[in-house]
């Protein structure tokens, strides 16, 4: 059991322009300057997962650690606004949330709280989004927004942690691979297809071109 948890993948998702261009740039030292690439090189291009929903990646360290060794924590954060109301009153708004969070449940839980009085100085929780994300958290006028904020964060889904294990099937067995690898096992894969379909497509004109031969010769005659 210890052995299937710890080889479970969990990969982050990335940008597919950055990506496509590190694969180019390590093709192109490859092919044109007859070099590796080194991770540093790499890093420079992806510089960090790329969440579909934003959010905020707390630090550089955990991206590092993970791109090096192929395991790390990060911790994702909300993205939150303070806004002034007419009242004078202050209301949070969020308008990105961490990767995976559900909306709906993470309003119950905020809601939860605050009848359950661990977390003080809300007044009206709603939720204004379409197509884009925007929960409205209402202060009451003497709340202390940056303390109500960080509770938000420290006792809800505002911010989590993402933990990234880059395993990856590599000549058929499950292996921890650093950002390098698995870029590197993406282009080997990608020659194999392409080398493969170019086989195939070989094959099958050979036995057209000996067809073509026989039509030729039967026309002859």
């Amino acid at each position: 059991r210890q052995m299937c948890i710890r080889d479970s993948t969990n990969i982050p998702p990335h940008n597919l322009r950055e990506v496509i261009a590190a694969v180019v740039r390590m093709i192109d030292n490859r092919v044109n300057e007859d070099r590796e690439t080194s991770l540093e090189e790499i890093m420079e291009i992806i510089k960090g997962p790329d969440f579909p929903t934003g959010a905020t990646i707390l630090g550089k360290r955990g991206i590092e650690e993970a791109y090096r060794t192929g395991r790390a924590k990060i911790k994702v954060r909300a993205v939150t606004n303070i806004e002034t109301m007419p009242n004078g009153k202050s209301r949070i708004i969020v308008t990105e949330l961490p990767y995976m969070v559900n909306k709906a449940r993470l309003i119950e839980k905020i809601a939860e709280l605050v009848k359950e009085k661990k977390i003080d100085g809300i007044v009206d929780l709603r939720d204004e989004s379409s197509k884009e994300i925007r929960i409205v958290i209402e202060l009451r006028r003497d709340a202390h927004t940056e303390a109500v904020r960080n509770n938000l964060f420290k006792l809800t889904e505002l911010q989590t942690t993402f933990g990234i294990n880059m395993v990856a099937l590599l000549d058929g067995r499950p292996q921890l691979l650093n950002l390098k690898q698995l870029v590197n096992a993406f282009i080997g894969l990608r020659r194999e297809v392409v080398v493969r379909r170019t086989r195939f497509l070989l094959r099958k004109a050979r036995a057209d071109g000996h067809l073509q031969e026989g039509l030729a010769i039967a026309l002859a005659n």
